[in-house]
Order: structure tokens, then sequence, then C-alpha cells
């Protein structure tokens, strides 16, 4: 083999081993970010409620930001934007969507937290962003997002911010997920 097709050799295996290694990031970052928290990704799945002693000796301030992505035309709005609460505690929080389109949307609100030290430590024990939703053209949707931080959420997390953000789903490539048990029997 003259240098000139080793060289050519070489260098297409390095582009296409540069081609799947950039193919592959995306899923390895979004499996990372799952398992570490890093980035504020969160599990989408209900998480047992955990009955533990509340922490009365400190409080966390917990905000709610709604925000909508592009190509969906609802809004998401909640109850109460910013709360105090103890480690332990159990909270609802009550969120509306509403369709502002004139015809029926399929949208998913999808979550994220931080500080993301703060995600282990989050307990969703009911949450809309378990599963797609579908509006009728105008219509409202009223949730409940059901949650709680544990006792062992680090001492100096004093603020933790959840964020959901709208995302419009299409019809055709729906893998709708069943609803998660509802906890609040254990309540």
């Amino acid at each position: 083999m003259s240098p000139v097709q080793r060289t050519v050799s070489r260098t297409l295996v390095v582009l296409v081993a540069m081609f799947g290694f950039a193919f592959a990031l995306v899923p390895l970052y979004d499996v990372f970010c799952r398992l570490t928290g890093l980035n504020g990704k969160v599990d989408t799945s209900a998480q047992a409620l955990m009955h533990e002693a509340v922490d009365d000796s400190r409080y966390v301030t917990v905000q709610l930001v709604t925000r909508s992505g592009s190509g969906l035309p609802w809004r998401l709005e909640v109850a109460q934007r910013q709360l105090r609460m103890h480690p332990g505690q159990v909270v609802e929080v009550d969120f509306t969507f509403v369709n502002q389109s004139e015809t029926p949307q399929w949208g998913r609100a999808v979550p994220s937290v931080s500080p993301s030290n703060a995600n282990r430590h989050l307990r969703k024990v009911s949450c809309f962003c378990f599963e797609e939703q579908r509006l009728a053209a105008g219509e409202r949707l009223e949730v409940p997002l059901v949650f709680q931080l544990t006792r062992d959420l680090p001492a100096e997390v004093h603020t933790v911010t959840l964020v959901y953000t709208l995302y419009p789903v299409e019809p055709g490539a729906l893998a709708l997920t069943p609803r998660a048990p509802d906890a609040l029997d254990a309540i």
C-alpha cells in the first residue's frame, strides 16, 4: 500500500469514528444526565412517597416556572409560582394547560430541576409530565403536581427551581405511557 493510500485509509477510518461518536453523543449525554441529575434532567416516572418525618428546622423555597416551547399554541399556568416548604413535607400545586388554538393539539410538559444536586431529592408522586396531553380547541385542563423534597436534601440548597417547558407532540409519533398510579391514597 502506498503512503497516499495509507493516509486516505486512515483519514476515512478517523472520519467514520468521528461520525459514530457524534451520532452516539446525544443519547449517551441524556443517559449520563439522567443518572447523575446533571443539567436538571429528571426521571419522568412516578416515585414512591417516602413516609418520613418532616424536617421543621429548615425551609426550602421552591420556584415553579412554566415556559412554552415553539410550535405549540398552549399556555401553562401555575397556581403558585413560589412556595416555602420543609424537607419531607408533601406538597400539591395545581397547573392549568390552555389550548389557545382553533384545533385540537397534543403536547407534553418536560421538567428540569436546578440546582442539579437537588434532582435526586425530588420525588414526584403525581405529575402531568408522566404522559402526553391532548386538548381540544380552547380547552382548559387543570392537573396537580404532588411532590416531596427528601429530608437528606443538602443543607446548602435553600432554593429549588422546577421548570416545565411545553413541547408539541406529533399524533403519529406518540409513545403513550400509562399514567402513573395516584399515590395520594398513601398520604
